[in-house]
């Protein structure tokens, strides 16, 4: 079998394709790219590595420009990683491929997710690689990543959370925190996950007599709760739990209707404590430390 040749027809139907059907281009080229890929892939089997160099400097000289060796290791990968291509997720373009395809399964599942939830550029997608959003992840949530299962409300929050802050804020109050926060509320949102909205800063309640203020008081629309926020610039203590255990309760008694679940808690806190969580009964209740972003 002659794979060049066979490589070489796929890469010109592909140009064709691209010319007469603009709006299909995107699929053609990842559809192109598997093709070549396998046939690379099967090519390297019979004539060892040295094929990828003889290869590109036969491409380059018939194509142009993008039939590096690196180039042609990424499409090789991207067959060996979607042996079966109904797997491949077409609303993402090859460059978006070309960020994850080295990554391990979970690892490239989480950053497609994201990449379709959010309409991801590549640069958005890198960035996101670069602050290592996967790593921040729970364990038990990379887990269900592997096998594509469906997530929970805190599953995608971030740990450690990160917070913007560009003017180099000295962190002295919950107040100069939740500053910040309001400074990036997107960013924000972000780190926490899927479906996370901005309702309110300093919610007031009324307990008895006397009023409390909700650091921040969010909605999830895809699982349909309202989340309680509250910022401690401390290691997390015991009290922190009984008073975000309060605020929950009341909005799940007087905000909360019959069709919605029961409000869920997060303390961002400077320092976490393990064994406090581990004692913790109300399993609604998340604590997450933060870490600030500083500019030079």
């Amino acid at each position: 079998m002659n794979y060049y040749n066979e490589i070489k027809e796929q890469i010109i139907n592909n140009e064709i394709t691209k010319k007469a059907k603009d709006y299909s281009k995107n699929r053609s080229d990842l559809e192109t790219y598997y093709n070549v890929g396998k046939l690379l892939f099967e090519a390297g089997k019979h004539y060892g590595e040295g094929i990828i160099k003889e290869y590109s400097i036969k491409l380059t000289n018939d194509f142009g420009k993008g039939y590096s060796e690196r180039n042609l290791r990424n499409i090789r990968q991207f067959y060996f990683k979607y042996q079966k291509w109904q797997t491949v997720s077409a609303k993402l373009t090859w460059s978006h491929y070309c960020e994850i395809i080295w990554f391990d399964d979970k690892k490239i599942n989480y950053y497609i997710l994201i990449s379709e939830q959010y309409n991801l550029s590549v640069r958005e997608l890198r960035q996101r690689i670069k602050n290592k959003e996967y790593e921040r992840l729970p364990n038990e949530t990379k887990e269900k990543l592997k096998y594509k299962e469906e997530t929970k409300v805190d599953d995608l929050i971030k740990n450690p959370i990160l917070i913007n802050n560009k003017n180099n804020y000295e962190i002295i109050s919950e107040k100069v925190l939740q500053k910040l926060i309001l400074e990036d509320i997107p960013n924000f949102l972000k780190e926490l996950g899927e479906g996370f909205t901005f309702i309110d800063n300093e919610y007031k309640i009324k307990l008895g007599n006397r009023y409390n203020y909700i650091d921040f008081l969010l909605y999830n629309i895809k699982y349909k709760c309202y989340v309680v926020i509250e910022l401690k610039i401390t290691e997390l203590k015991k009290e922190h739990i009984g008073q975000i255990e309060t605020y929950m309760n009341y909005i799940d008694k007087n905000i909360k209707t019959i069709n919605e679940d029961k409000a869920i808690g997060i303390i961002i806190v400077k320092k976490e404590d393990k064994y406090i969580m581990e004692y913790c009964s109300d399993k609604r209740i998340i604590s997450k430390s933060y870490k600030l972003m500083y500019y030079l």
